[in-house]
C-alpha cells in the first residue's frame, strides 16, 4: 500500500502539450504517487485516472489549486513558444512567460512545494563560435540576440536561481533540453523542420543533439519522483549530422552563403511567409550546441532508450506518409 501521508503529489503545467501529455502518462504508472494535479487552458488530450485537471491561466491566482491539494512537487512546462514579429509583439509573449513563473513560484511560496522542475533549453548557451565541445552546465549563459525563446529562457533561469537562494526548502531542478522528437506529435521542432525545402549554411553540416520524447518523459519522472536539485543537460546519446537529418526527413536542402541566407529567412519571417523562427535561428544550423550529459547520467543512473538518430527516425516513421 502507498503512504499517501508521505507520497508525492505532483502539479503539471503545460500538461495538455507534447510533452505534458506524454509525462502524465508515465506518472500514471508510478505506483507510489498520490495525486497528480494537470493545469492548462486547454483541455487533456486524452482521458487519465487519479488526476484534477484544471483549464487555468498560470498567470492568474493559483494557491487555491495548491492548497487544496497540498501539492509538494511541480514541473513547469507551460511555455508560449511564439516569436513576436515585432518588439512589441515579442515583448508581450516574453513578458507573459516571465509572469506566469513568477506567479506559480509564489504559489509554491505560499503552498510550501519542496520540488520544481523547470525545462529550460540548450540555447541558453548560445550559438558561438567558441563554444567548447561538449558544453557542461557551468558554461556561461549566452543567449542569441534577437532570439526571443533563447533570451527568455535565460530569463527564466535568473528568475529561478534567486528564487532557489531566497527559498531554501524548495529543491529547484533546472533541465536545459536539446531538441525533442518522437512519433507521439507535431513538436515545435518537427514544425521548424518540416519544410518544403530547408536551408543549409554553405560549409557548414552540423552534428545536432535531438532526445526522444519517451526518453525526456522518463527523466522528468525521475526527478519527479526523486528530486535531485541542480542544473543538468539533458540530449539523447549521440548526435546526427543536418544533412542526414534531412534525408531521414525526406526533405529537400539548398546550401546558401550565410550572407544570402540570413536575409532571405529574416525577409519569409517578416512577411510572414514562414512562422516557426527569425533568421537569428541560423545560428544553431552554424554553431551547434553539443552537451555533455554526464552530471544528468551520474545523478540519475538513467540509461537512454533511444539515440539522436532513433529520434528522428521515429518522428519520420510515424508521420510522414
Amino acid at each position: 500500500m502507498v503512504n499517501v501521508a508521505s507520497a508525492p503529489v505532483v502539479a503539471v503545467t503545460g500538461s495538455a502539450g507534447y510533452i505534458g501529455s506524454q509525462l502524465l502518462q508515465e506518472l500514471e504508472n508510478e505506483t507510489s504517487l498520490a495525486k497528480l494535479v494537470a493545469v492548462d487552458l486547454k483541455p487533456l488530450t486524452m482521458p487519465f485516472h487519479n488526476i484534477d485537471a484544471y483549464r487555468l491561466d498560470i498567470t492568474k491566482p493559483l494557491d487555491t489549486v495548491f492548497h487544496d491539494h497540498h501539492i509538494n512537487t511541480v514541473v513547469h512546462l507551460a511555455f508560449d513558444l511564439r516569436e513576436g514579429h515585432n518588439p512589441q509583439e515579442a515583448q508581450a509573449i516574453q513578458s507573459n512567460n516571465l509572469v506566469g513563473l513568477e506567479n506559480l513560484l509564489r504559489a509554491c511560496r505560499a503552498g510550501r512545494v519542496s520540488n520544481f522542475i523547470y525545462l529550460s533549453s540548450h540555447t541558453v548557451y548560445g550559438a558561438r563560435s567558441d563554444n567548447p565541445v561538449p558544453i557542461t552546465e557551468e558554461a556561461p549563459l549566452r543567449p542569441v540576440v534577437r532570439f526571443q525563446y533563447s533570451q527568455t529562457k535565460v530569463l527564466s533561469e535568473e528568475i529561478l536561481q534567486r528564487f532557489a537562494r531566497e527559498n531554501p526548502q524548495t529543491g529547484v531542478t533546472v533541465l536545459r533540453c536539446c531538441m525533442v522528437l518522437g512519433p507521439e506529435g507535431i513538436s515545435h521542432v518537427a514544425k521548424a523542420f518540416q519544410k518544403p525545402v530547408l536551408i543549409k549554411v554553405t560549409g557548414y553540416d552540423p552534428p545536432l543533439q535531438f532526445i526522444h520524447d519517451k526518453d525526456l518523459a522518463r527523466i522528468l519522472t525521475i526527478f519527479s519522483m526523486e528530486p535531485r536539485p541542480g542544473v543538468f543537460n539533458v540530449a539523447g546519446e549521440s548526435v546526427v549530422r543536418f544533412s542526414r537529418m534531412a534525408q531521414i526527413m525526406r526533405q529537400r536542402l539548398i546550401s546558401l552563403p550565410f550572407f544570402i541566407a540570413y536575409p532571405l529567412v529574416q525577409m519569409s519571417w517578416k512577411l510572414g511567409l514562414q512562422k516557426e523562427a527569425s533568421a537569428a535561428g541560423l545560428g544553431f544550423i552554424r554553431h551547434p550546441i553539443i552537451m555533455t550529459t554526464g552530471k544528468l547520467k551520474r545523478a540519475t543512473g538513467y540509461r537512454f532508450q533511444y539515440t539522436a538518430e532513433e529520434a528522428v527516425s521515429s518522428y519520420a516513421a510515424s508521420n510522414l506518409t
